[in-house]
């Protein structure tokens, strides 16, 4: 099963969307966009975008836990990942988003 995007409305009106991977979890969770038209671009940046490493920043949380975020090619942040517990793990959620991102549907679930 492939990957897809799912783009919910918050319960304030405002839009985000998710990246699923082929198994149902979740991978990328975007910022929170004010239209739906712009969360559907952030989906499109996310495809555009996961080709590339360098879109990948790899952070660690002040508990020491690896995650990362994508940023767009003017350093905004597009979407971050969950905390995993080592490198290696954070790395194939990494590899995860290049894999499923590029050809993911999109299931608005908004409307």
């Amino acid at each position: 099963m492939a990957g897809k995007f799912v783009l919910n409305k918050t319960r304030d009106g405002k839009f985000s969307f998710v990246l699923k991977a082929g198994n149902g979890e979740t991978i990328l969770v975007s910022q929170t966009y004010k239209r739906r038209a712009n969360a559907r671009a952030g989906t499109e940046s996310v495809r555009k975008n996961s080709a590339s490493d360098a879109r990948f920043e790899r952070k660690t949380s002040v508990k020491g836990e690896p995650y990362f975020n994508m940023v767009a090619t003017n350093g905004q942040v597009i979407g971050r990942s969950e905390m995993y517990s080592s490198q290696r793990a954070c790395d194939n959620g990494i590899a995860s988003v290049r894999k499923n991102a590029p050809t993911a549907p999109l299931e608005d679930t908004s409307t």
